[in-house]
């Protein structure tokens, strides 16, 4: 006989299944997956045994809900516009999109607890009304919600809580069924935007902490002849100025190429934004102090020629006291060329942006993005192209943050969940601190 499960999770919009290996790791089952990408399930159903390929929109509606009970519901779910037409509150203002159908399974399963994911923008000014909208229909379902938005990212957390080097900042809404109207208002969110037991984010040690591969035959983490080049020639520019600003670091503001004319040749048109304007004379003052090394530099390297795109004549430094370009790590944006210290690394995202390590004078490759975002070191993407990977890496959440976050919730509700979900409680409180503990204990399942 199986042994039951301590609780019970759905996992909707489960991209490769994130959620799955924090909830599975705690001891939950999952018991209804949904994800509509043919690519990602076919990735989900590969490491997690189950085939979660469905339309929520079908299987949660106005007609039916077929999901099952469950007592955890988690969710990453895209954040589409909400209707704002009409004055009206709560469930008019949530039709047309997929937060509504998930509210049709909080409604017909009512589930013990609640974790939905989200980008950190849900809960700034511009989605006032949409985070106002969700708080509101959450507490007219009898869900105890706070509504100071909860923030966290996977750099706050150490290793030994299976915290990653990723700024990944989300918002995590978190809600507790309650039998008591009056219960349905929380003070306090469950965690905070802090570090996590002291621990200081600049401790963060790509090589050691991710850990970086000895080795990779990935072709996706190679960098172009046109990448090199832009490097080579910013890397020589950093150099020539560490040593004619006599050992003062480059500036904070971005560099632009195309801003660099002689302050007395400045001009600034009317109407320009204040930001704009600033940058522009900052770039002037640089430009005019260091004018012959630059130009020289320019001319050697025909920075003002084809092969450098406007985007690839900015530089952004955040490195500090870093000696040079390739002792950092970059990140190709359209804005131009981020450089920072090899600590943490900026979100997954798509692949174009996928961080190039100086060190190792590649990309990141699939291998080490997973590791970033907590996978176990047994999660496969089998014969998968790597970008079809990255894209999917990118889309998902971090382990180690779902996992603290998930022991922060418990352990705030422990009284009402001991009534409505004592199973998860259980698992929770004698969990680890750190997932890799239970996930690495898995590699003789999955092998």
């Amino acid at each position: 006989m199986a042994k039951r499960p301590d609780f019970t999770f759905i996992d909707l919009f489960a991209g490769i299944g994130g959620f799955h290996a924090a909830l599975g790791g705690l001891g939950g089952k999952c018991v209804y997956a949904s994800e509509i990408d043919k690519k990602a399930a076919a990735i989900y159903e590969l490491n997690w045994g189950q085939n979660p390929l469905s339309d929520i929109t079908q299987d949660a509606n106005d007609e039916h809900v077929v999901v099952g009970d469950h007592d955890v519901l988690v969710a990453g779910f895209p954040c589409q516009p909400f209707s704002k037409s009409g004055a009206q509150r709560g469930m008019d203002e949530t039709r047309g999109t997929l937060y509504w159908n998930i509210l049709k399974i909080i409604e017909a399963r009512r589930p013990a607890l609640i974790l939905l994911e989200n980008v950190r923008n849900l809960a700034g000014p511009r989605h006032s009304h949409e985070w106002q909208v969700i708080i509101e229909t959450l507490r007219e379902a009898n869900y105890r919600v706070c509504e100071t938005p909860a923030i966290f990212s996977p750099h706050l957390l150490p290793p030994e809580r299976g915290g990653r080097p990723q700024v990944r900042e989300r918002v995590f809404l978190t809600a507790v069924r309650v039998d008591d109207k009056e219960l349905v208002i929380a003070d306090d969110a469950p965690f905070s935007h802090q570090p996590v037991d002291g621990w200081d984010p600049q401790y963060w040690d790509l090589k050691s902490d991710l850990p970086l591969e000895v080795r990779t035959n990935e072709a996706s983490t190679s960098l172009t002849e046109n990448e090199v080049l832009w490097i080579e020639a910013w890397n020589e520019f950093v150099e020539l100025m560490w040593e004619e600003r006599q050992g003062r670091r480059l500036p904070g503001f971005p560099l632009w190429g195309d801003a660099w004319i002689d302050v007395k040749d400045l001009e600034i048109e009317p109407g320009t934004p204040a930001w704009k304007a600033d940058f522009l004379r900052k770039n002037a003052e640089f430009y005019t102090e260091h004018k012959k090394t630059i130009n020289r530099w320019a001319k050697k390297w025909k920075f003002y020629g084809p092969r450098f795109p406007a985007s690839r004549r900015k530089l952004e430094w955040q490195a500090q006291d870093a000696p040079n370009l390739w002792s950092t790590v970059m990140h190709f944006r359209p804005s131009g060329i981020r450089a920072k210290r090899p600590t943490y690394l900026p979100a997954l995202v798509a692949i174009s942006q996928t961080s190039i390590l100086g060190s190792e004078r590649r990309r990141l490759s699939t291998k080490e993005a997973a590791r970033l975002q907590g996978l176990p070191e047994w999660f496969t993407f089998g014969s998968q192209d790597n970008s079809s990977t990255y894209r999917q890496l990118g889309n998902g959440v971090s382990v180690g943050a779902v996992w603290y976050v998930m022991k922060m919730v418990v352990r705030q509700n422990e009284e009402i969940l001991k009534k409505t979900c004592p199973g998860l409680v259980r698992a929770v409180n004698r969990a680890p601190n750190n997932p890799d503990d239970v996930l690495k204990m898995d590699i003789a399942k999955k092998r």
